[in-house]
């Protein structure tokens, strides 16, 4: 009898398994800190609790917008200005929750070179991102009145933009006078790069008013638009909405247990523990990392009780700064962002 029960038991668990409704969701990153909450919710079983089986993609230095887009993945993470501009561009993906309330990105120099502000940046070399991740350094120089070297058309730019890929070992301080940081990750690594917090000038984009948000769920019209997900039964909108309300439940956990946090992400993310070839010390660096998204994510609408929520003043803000400086040459469609799935995860209702 107990090895009948036993063996019952068995194949109610692999049939539980085989029901999980299986999904992919594109990360804009390696693996880290940056992303802990959904981390934690794949470790705490949130995702298996509504019957999903997550698979966590890492995609390095690219655009997730492509891999979504191209339905290689079904979900992912972007920044809101990449996912406007790919709008833009015709590419139907569509905005489900926005994890970050506030912009990590920062200009960083050292104090040395008596650039504090963004007036200081005329005619100084500035290190940039690809892919997209140009975008906040390029709306805030706009908003100053400075072209840039990424402008074509401009034979004698303000700023001579320099693209690298995201390690500021490569061109920080020798190659540039600033260098593109994020508050959780680069800035870290610079200062293991033996530029203490002493040493440097810190310039926080969201402080000039330019807060585009950045890490936000998103996903495409062809997901939320399918009827039968995978043959799960389940409509694509059902799974977007599950998939919202494991992850902001995986950040919450995350927030409020850092330390743990931080335990479940080390071994997953390999050499990015360190940050690209600075601190020998991976705890370390993930422990600042997990430090500065919680800020990130205690913020706007979190702090409201609305974790997930897109603030409209705050989308329209954005909206509005990117079509001033000519990044979007029009106001994006309503389907740019679909709060009836936040609504369905909280069952909260968007203003």
């Amino acid at each position: 009898m107990k090895k009948l029960v036993l063996v019952t038991l068995l194949l109610s668990g692999a049939a539980s398994a085989q029901n999980l409704v299986p999904v992919k969701l594109q990360l804009k990153w390696f693996p880290q800190a940056q992303f802990a909450g959904f981390f934690v919710a794949q470790a705490k079983g949130y995702y298996k609790a509504e019957g999903l089986d997550v698979q966590l993609l890492p995609i390095g230095d690219q655009s997730p917008i492509q891999t979504v887009a191209t339905g290689a993945a079904d979900f992912g993470t972007t920044w809101i200005t990449d996912l406007l501009t790919a709008r833009q561009q015709g590419l139907p993906v569509v905005h489900i929750a926005q994890i970050f309330q506030q912009s990590g990105y920062t200009l960083v120099a050292l104090k040395s070179s008596n650039i504090k502000a963004p007036k200081d940046l005329k005619g100084k070399r500035v290190g940039v991102w690809p892919s997209g991740n140009e975008y906040p350094a390029v709306a805030l120089l706009k908003k100053y009145g400075m072209t840039t070297s990424l402008d074509a058309s401009v034979a004698r730019p303000d700023v001579q933009a320099v693209t690298y890929p995201f390690d500021p070992a490569i061109v920080f301080p020798d190659k540039v006078d600033v260098v593109s940081a994020m508050t959780y990750n680069e800035v870290d690594q610079i200062v293991g790069l033996g530029y203490g917090l002493d040493k440097i000038n810190i310039i926080k984009v969201s402080d000039y008013g330019v807060n585009l948000l950045e890490d936000l769920m998103f996903t495409s019209a062809r997901v939320l638009n399918e009827k039968n997900f995978r043959g799960s039964g389940l409509s694509g909108r059902e799974v977007a909405a599950r998939l919202v309300r494991a992850s902001l439940r995986g950040w919450d956990y995350a927030v409020k247990n850092q330390k743990e946090a931080v335990n479940i992400v080390l071994p997953l993310c390999g050499n990015t523990c360190k940050g690209s070839g600075t601190r020998a010390d991976a705890r370390a660096h993930q422990t600042w990392q997990m430090r500065e998204v919680a800020k990130l994510y205690q913020a706007g609408a979190t702090l409201k009780g609305r974790a997930g929520y897109l603030e409209p003043a705050a989308y329209q803000g954005s909206v509005k700064l990117l079509r001033d400086l000519g990044i979007l040459k029009q106001a994006p469609a309503a389907g740019a962002v679909d709060y009836r799935v936040w609504e369905a995860a909280t069952g909260k209702k968007a203003h």
